[in-house]
């Protein structure tokens, strides 16, 4: 089935969604496509509060921004969200090749953002690849979105606002911190933040 728009946008995270709201504001007829079942990307894993300044929404923790950001989408009834769709493909520039809920759909937009998000970096060394190894963002998920504790004890490897993050939120789910081993000679984040997990 054909499906026309003016933009399209790959990932209903944080830039799809905002990328929408700025489109939708000028009249611009947008379909929205994200592979999950709900919107709003890595901000659903951010129980934390930001920090930084107040522009980028400091002292407000990031799932309250998603909430926000998809309260201001139900404004505008030119967006159109498809949850639960792929895009396997795009043709000519113009046309996307979508598996929406169990369905094959194209999609004819006269423009297309891709907004798929971010990855992580992964450190490789010897035995980056064994169970229980896992980056910050799919302990983020686990804890966060699925409610699942990876494990009993935890060593961080970083101790950047990241990895501060995540070991603050490992033993807030009752975890327990072996440690957070950092190679430089000071600890890379925010003290508030190295402040929580001493405390």
């Amino acid at each position: 089935m054909m499906h026309k728009t003016e933009l399209a946008i790959i990932g209903a995270g944080p830039a799809g969604l905002c990328a929408a709201l700025e489109a939708a504001k000028y009249g611009v007829s947008v379909t929205l496509i994200d592979e999950n079942s709900k919107p709003g990307g890595q901000l659903f894993k951010q129980i934390h509060k930001f920090f930084g300044s107040r522009e980028h929404n400091a002292g407000i923790r990031g799932y309250r921004i998603g909430e926000n950001l998809l309260k201001d989408i139900q404004n505008y009834n030119n967006i159109n969200i498809w949850l639960d769709s792929v895009v396997y493909g795009l043709v000519d520039d113009h046309y996307l090749d979508v598996v929406k809920q169990g369905r094959i759909e194209v999609v004819e937009a006269q423009r297309i953002i891709i907004a798929t998000g971010a990855s992580e970096k992964p450190i490789c060394f010897p035995g980056w690849t064994l169970p229980g190894v896992m980056g910050a963002g799919a302990i983020q998920t686990m804890i966060n979105i699925n409610r699942v504790l990876p494990g009993r004890k935890l060593l961080i490897v970083g101790s950047g606002n990241v990895g501060l993050i995540v070991a603050y939120q490992f033993l807030q789910a009752g975890g327990q911190v072996v440690a957070v081993i950092e190679a430089m000679p000071r600890i890379g984040g925010y003290g508030v933040h190295a402040a929580k997990i001493r405390r």
